[in-house]
């Protein structure tokens, strides 16, 4: 029985790896042809961009590439999550048709980043920008129609893929680790999930596919994003999306016991980040969980401190580079969340937060 166990588990890593090997190749030659098209991250006759902290060691990026899939595979042996799906033959024409629409804007994307134009989206949001921030208003990543359009909707899950060589799922599922682990023992029914931040659904449809019956609600300011989650989340009558800014949020005080929160905070100016964190610590429960994911940040793989120096400049990322240096711990303990956890997963940084049971007041 022990070799017959064993074989079948070589048999599932070599399907996984089979699988997510395919999916990243995939995506990396889409973000290989946009390059081909583009024009490189410099404008013409800048001097070429030079990293205060060294050229990244590309090596040590492979090593967390491959760390990324390993830990991945491990908590599905775990039991935190199933498989990631295979590719399917039906799923092709779909997949195609997505590549399609990446690279045919990859080229507006590309003319928009040599002008470092990432504000356009002001003049072009046609009413109703009172209720926007002016931060928001802006095409985080050059995106065409920021996050105001449902072209942009549809897109960006195949933008983020591509950019990251097929790897923001994975990264996305460290985050997905963390609520099995809070959710064992509990019956899913009487536990409420809020995504801050929750773009078009995409999050929290892995979350539901794994826990259908938990009582979720996804949270966005994009009134395209916010609709395509709703389509997305359509199958789990439970589920709830409300277009509402995260530092004010509509939602009642003490009534959730998790909140997650998915490449949010590096796209907030400083002072709205701990208006966030704010609105994060009062919507929880005394004992309730915050799983923050994001960026690494400085000093988490030193050896490629460059390379996150160097996004900001190929992106507009306006808030990046001083959320790379950013005391997330210092903020977060200011709020009176207590730290718990810290996984890095590829790029992305993976801690968890309690609200103490008691003495669950923020500070003034």
């Amino acid at each position: 029985m022990g070799l017959l166990n064993r074989a079948a588990q070589t048999a599932r890593r070599a399907r996984y790896a089979a699988g997510q090997g395919i999916r990243s190749a995939w995506y990396a030659a889409q973000m290989q042809a946009a390059r081909s098209q583009s024009g490189g991250f410099d404008r013409p006759g800048e001097p070429e961009f030079r990293p205060s902290r060294g050229r990244p060691d590309l090596s040590e990026l492979r090593k967390a590439y491959l760390r990324l899939f390993l830990q991945d595979r491990a908590n599905v042996e775990a039991g935190l999550y199933p498989p990631p799906k295979d590719l399917r033959p039906a799923d092709l024409p779909r997949a195609l048709k997505s590549a399609q629409a990446f690279l045919r804007d990859a080229s507006e994307v590309n003319r928009r980043r040599l002008v470092r134009d990432g504000t356009e989206i002001r003049a072009q949001v046609p009413e109703g920008t009172n209720r926007y921030p002016a931060y928001y208003l802006q095409n985080f990543h050059y995106q065409s129609g920021g996050w105001f359009t449902d072209e942009s909707a549809e897109l960006y899950d195949t933008q983020v893929e591509a950019l990251f060589a097929g790897t923001a799922d994975a990264m996305r599922r460290a985050a997905l680790a963390e609520i099995s682990r809070e959710l064992k023992g509990r019956d899913q029914r009487t536990q409420h999930l809020l995504d801050v931040a929750c773009g078009n659904g995409r999050f929290l449809e892995k979350v539901l596919a794994v826990y259908p019956r938990l009582r979720a609600a996804g949270l966005d300011l994009s009134p395209s994003y916010t609709e395509a989650a709703r389509t997305r989340l359509a199958p789990w009558r439970q589920a709830d999306v409300i277009q509402d800014a995260a530092e004010a949020m509509a939602i009642g005080s003490a009534t959730q016991d998790i909140a997650v929160s998915i490449f949010l905070f590096h796209e907030l100016p400083p002072k709205i980040r701990g208006q966030v964190l704010a609105e994060i610590f009062r919507i929880l429960k005394p004992g309730g969980l915050f799983v923050l994911a994001d960026s690494v940040q400085f000093g988490d793989y030193p050896a490629m401190d460059g390379l996150l120096e160097y996004f900001p400049h190929g992106f507009h990322e306006p808030y990046y580079k001083g959320y790379l240096g950013w005391n997330l711990p210092g903020a977060l303990e200011a709020q009176g969340f207590v730290r718990e956890r810290e996984t890095l997963a590829f790029l992305t940084k993976v801690t968890t937060w309690r609200c103490p049971l008691h003495g669950h007041t923020p500070p003034a």
